[in-house]
């Protein structure tokens, strides 16, 4: 780690004390109901509690299923029908107006039905996630196939490389820092499908917390689940990029 680097992470560490240092003083100077906006500390509390009694660990489980279900579903989907659209032009024609179109529909507006039509529990919920995610994925491999080097694509067909050969060995390994590009966002995505998805259609899972504490006015739980949410997704964020370091290096390593 280099010095530039060392001090950054410290100047981040520093501002995050600031601003919860901060929040902790206007709870408690400000008069603010507990309801309105609780301290850090209370917060830690809660977390604390509901941790160490496992009231959390059965919606963590089921946040992490879907997000996992839903991420695999959609990626594998995304990543199929980008190469798809890439390979033929007249699937893109064809297909790639209904892609969009339902990326464009809210996924808010389209979870009762899913709820209707698959039930109230893990099914829906990863359909949501995986509808959510796929779409970034399809359209960075679409976009990263198709921008293949002219020239190297010459070369490839002026040595008889077979279509096949030709995309797994020039267009993939060319088009895989927009790929995982792809994969980043889809990661951030999946999870905001997961809990969006648990807040209508499951009654486990860390959205399914938070509508349930604001039923009953908890705030300090519901700030509890958003930074379980919160630590969820930075998790699984570092875990792409460290994916992506070692399938870019492979690459590159390549004689």
């Amino acid at each position: 780690m280099t010095a530039s680097s060392r001090q950054a992470r410290v100047l981040a560490c520093v501002v995050f004390l600031v601003l919860v240092c901060a929040w902790e003083l206007v709870a408690r100077r400000s008069g603010l109901s507990a309801l309105v906006l609780p301290a850090p500390s209370a917060i830690a509390a809660s977390l604390w509690t509901q941790l160490s009694n496992g009231y959390f660990w059965p919606h963590l489980r089921a946040t992490l299923f879907t997000l996992v279900s839903g991420l695999a579903l959609g990626s594998v989907v995304g990543l199929l029908m980008g190469i798809a659209l890439a390979e033929s032009s007249l699937l893109e024609r064809v297909f790639r107006p209904y892609v969009i179109v339902s990326q464009v529909v809210p996924k808010l507006a389209l979870a009762p039905l899913f709820v209707l039509w698959f039930g109230f529990g893990a099914t829906s919920v990863v359909l949501i996630t995986a509808l959510i995610c796929f779409f970034p994925l399809m359209e960075n491999t679409l976009t990263a196939l198709k921008q293949v080097d002219a020239q190297r694509l010459q070369l490839f067909q002026m040595l008889g490389a077979t279509r096949m050969q030709t995309l797994l060995r020039l267009k993939l390994p060319t088009g895989m820092p927009g790929i995982l590009a792809g994969l980043r966002v889809a990661v951030v995505l999946a999870l905001v499908g997961a809990v969006v998805g648990e807040f209508i259609g499951a009654s486990q899972g860390l959205g399914a917390v938070i509508i349930a504490s604001q039923g009953m006015m908890d705030t300090s739980l519901m700030f509890a689940a958003l930074i379980l949410i919160a630590v969820i997704g930075l998790l699984f964020y570092q875990a792409t990029l460290l994916l992506e370091r070692v399938l870019l290096r492979s690459y590159t390593d390549r004689p």
